[in-house]
């Protein structure tokens, strides 16, 4: 592994910062915030069971507010994304895997698990600003659909 420098380790501290954003925003409700996460041309690839492939800006909108609304309340599912493991490409490109653990929070609602999952993502410098450019769940429980590790991050 290549010694990191300062600037690295900055770099990789506002990659952080993004996909915790990203958890902040969309369990917040706050769609307005949250698709400034992403490049215009991202694509979201969520599986059959939230879709399928996300396309563009513009879908990721419309599927995100989709599930805003089914969702109901602020906060009523919460991302805690931990094991951030981030590798700067260039300077301009980055590859992150995350653990995710999807929390259902309605009180009603006996076990609050409601998913185990990675996220494996690309993300892309935009003027200056760490962005979202490629998103993937890999679905670990309770339904398991696993890819590995994304093997060309500038696709």
């Amino acid at each position: 592994m290549a010694k990191l420098t300062i600037e690295d380790l900055l770099e990789i501290e506002e990659i952080k910062e993004l996909r915790m954003l990203y958890s902040h925003y969309y369990d917040a409700d706050d769609v307005d915030n949250l698709i400034t996460l992403f490049t215009d041309e991202c694509i979201c690839e969520f599986g059959p069971r939230f879709g399928g492939d996300w396309v563009g800006i513009k879908e990721i909108e419309a599927n995100y507010r989709k599930w805003a609304a089914e969702e109901g309340i602020p906060h009523s599912v919460m991302h805690a994304v931990t094991n951030p493991w981030i590798r700067l490409i260039d300077e301009d490109t980055a590859h992150g895997r995350w653990y995710l653990l999807d929390i259902i929070t309605d009180v009603e609602r006996e076990n609050p698990l409601g998913l185990f999952g990675i996220y494996d993502d690309v993300y892309k410098k935009v003027d200056g600003a760490w962005k979202i450019h490629r998103t993937r769940i890999d679905f670990l429980w309770p339904d398991r659909d696993f890819e590995g590790i994304r093997k060309d991050v500038h696709a």
